[in-house]
């Protein structure tokens, strides 16, 4: 498969703090990536360098097998996870005026039509709704026709709705071609989006492959959820894990019917336990001991 972007040992030095601390990888053609990590993991550094916004302290960053330079910022869009709009102007006004700073340019109408912009061209950028502003800022990520695509915390504040319709648009960018680095504060949009993930903490990748071989890696079995108010007495004996944020006592198990006996002499209401499947909030909890949110 050909790989459209690489890093490699990319560093960041500050003044007393390793941010990025030699990270290492490469995107396939055509396939939605993702870079999670908690605040402070480095992530967002990583993803600066690699746009250009930023300058590495060593290492370097490959566009199609050659040292990323204008080819590359010619061909990549970004969406910035804060991006400022020009007030006073249209949506119409602002497609247009990001599509002249590019030689390549994207068909003003399929732009409309694929961020689903055509009943809001004539509307000042000041009286977008968040959903709409994100799908305003994805177009102008499209101008330039972009084979790489950088998505920065793209559904921040979103409502679910709208954050589900913005899924369906990523989703139609890459099956056009287009290859994603995705970065996310939504274990449930990685999860759906991506087809690899990289999990970054102090600096470095510490897990990296597909969402499901990750989870198959870590994990045997299924998990019990219970409130920590509906327990009587402590779990002794029962390995478990207490999620003092949320409220909840989880137990592993690969035995549902023996670990509901157990917990039974040590809850008041059995009405409460749920059983589900590991998800990607759990392997980052376990790897990083943080909420992503956190």
């Amino acid at each position: 498969m050909t790989i459209a972007l690489e890093a490699r040992n990319l560093r960041k030095q500050y003044p007393g703090v390793l941010a990025v601390a030699g990270v290492s990888f490469a995107v396939s053609e055509g396939t939605c990536f993702g870079l999670l990590g908690p605040n402070g993991a480095g992530k967002t550094t990583t993803v600066e360098i690699i746009e250009g916004v930023a300058s590495a302290s060593s290492g370097e960053v490959y566009y199609y097998g050659e040292i990323a330079g204008r080819r590359f910022r010619q061909e990549a869009g970004i969406q910035f996870q804060n991006t400022a709009l020009q007030d006073f102007i249209t949506v119409r006004e602002t497609i247009e005026m990001f599509r002249t700073l590019y030689e390549r340019q994207a068909d003003f109408d399929e732009i409309v039509e694929q961020c689903s912009l055509g009943d809001l061209l004539d509307r000042d950028n000041r009286k977008l709704s968040g959903g709409q502003r994100q799908r305003l800022l994805l177009a102008v990520a499209l101008v330039n026709r972009p084979r790489l695509i950088f998505l920065d915390e793209p559904t921040t504040g979103l409502d679910p709705q709208a954050r589900r319709n913005f899924w369906d648009l990523v989703q139609s960018i890459r099956a056009g071609g287009a290859t994603i680095l995705l970065t996310t504060h939504y274990m449930d949009e990685a999860q759906v989006l991506c087809d690899e993930i990289a999990i970054m903490d102090t600096g470095k990748i510490i897990a990296q492959g597909s969402p499901e071989k990750l989870l198959q890696q870590q994990y045997d079995g299924l998990i019990i959820e219970l409130p920590i108010t509906d327990l009587t007495s402590d779990l002794e004996g029962i390995e478990h894990t207490v999620l003092d944020n949320l409220g909840i006592v989880e137990v592993q198990t690969t035995d549902v019917s023996a670990s509901l006996q157990q917990l039974e002499a040590h809850v008041s209401n059995l009405n409460q336990i749920k059983i589900r499947q590991p998800n990607l909030e759990d392997l980052f909890l376990d790897l990083t001991g943080h909420s992503l949110r956190a």
